[in-house]
């Protein structure tokens, strides 16, 4: 069930499943969604693990307050989360935003991770201009000024013409998200730069990335595997930067596949 919890200063949105003795599996959303963007992996993780999704600050069921964020800041949620529900460490699944936490808790917090899948993400996203540009479009023009331009980023074309109904529930989450959390984590993701610290994470790590992501490519998530030692990297081939909605089969078995073998 759906519940808020006190940590970190802020009510924090989550939702614990899965058999109550598992190893926990802990999903972490990107910039304008919630958690349910992981409603189609549910079913497969909660076979074997105890998942806890939870809404990034700022977005979702989760606390808006103003703004400045930084990734820290994010990464201190997390911590105090798993304070606050007595969980020791956890196996940390995060997507774009959710992936950039992922990556400073394993440095800030190695002790909190079980291991890391890191999915379409990166340990920088320049330029800072561009992230500029779209904090002055939502402030001026709302939430839904940025709605065509995400879409392309984050669905292929052709999923983007199925008409596929989650693609509805996307729309949903994108103009449910409080301008001032879009705001504040949007500029926490402009200033972030990780990438000469990312060699010292020992955790065991997964870098997923869809073969058509243009907002972390590629190129990003080849960033991550080069410097992350004895990571794997799985491409995911006819998906953007959700694979996991757009390409749910495959993305489930690559995570399945890892989670086993980390556990």
């Amino acid at each position: 069930m759906t519940t808020l919890i006190r940590a970190n200063g802020i009510s924090i949105n989550y939702r614990l499943e899965g058999p109550e003795n598992a190893s926990v599996v802990m999903l972490s959303n990107s910039l304008m969604s919630n958690y349910t963007m992981w409603d189609d992996q549910m079913a497969m993780l909660t076979e074997s693990f105890r998942v806890l999704r939870y809404d990034q600050r700022g977005h979702g069921g989760t606390e808006a307050p103003a703004g400045p964020y930084t990734i820290e800041l994010l990464t201190e949620d997390v911590r105090a989360l798993l304070d606050a529900l007595e969980i020791d460490a956890v196996h940390f699944v995060g997507l774009s935003m959710g992936g950039f936490t992922a990556q400073m808790l394993a440095l800030e917090y190695p002790e909190r991770v079980l291991s890391l899948s890191l999915c379409d993400t990166a340990c920088a996203m320049p330029p800072k201009s561009l992230w500029d540009e779209r904090i002055r479009i939502g402030r001026t023009d709302g939430m839904a000024a940025l709605m065509t331009a995400t879409l392309e980023r984050w669905f292929t074309a052709s999923f983007r013409q199925t008409g596929d109904p989650r693609l509805a529930k996307v729309r949903e989450m994108i103009l449910g998200t409080p301008l001032a959390g879009y705001v504040g984590c949007a500029e926490a993701i402009r200033d972030m730069d990780i990438c000469e610290r990312i060699g010292s994470i020992t955790k065991l790590t997964l870098v997923l990335v869809g073969e058509d992501d243009p907002a972390c490519p590629l190129s990003s998530a080849q960033v991550l595997h080069e410097r992350i030692g004895g990571s794997r990297l799985v491409i995911i081939p006819a998906a953007a930067h959700l694979p996991n909605i757009e390409q749910t089969e495959a993305f489930n078995r690559e995570l399945r596949l890892f989670l086993r073998q980390v556990t």
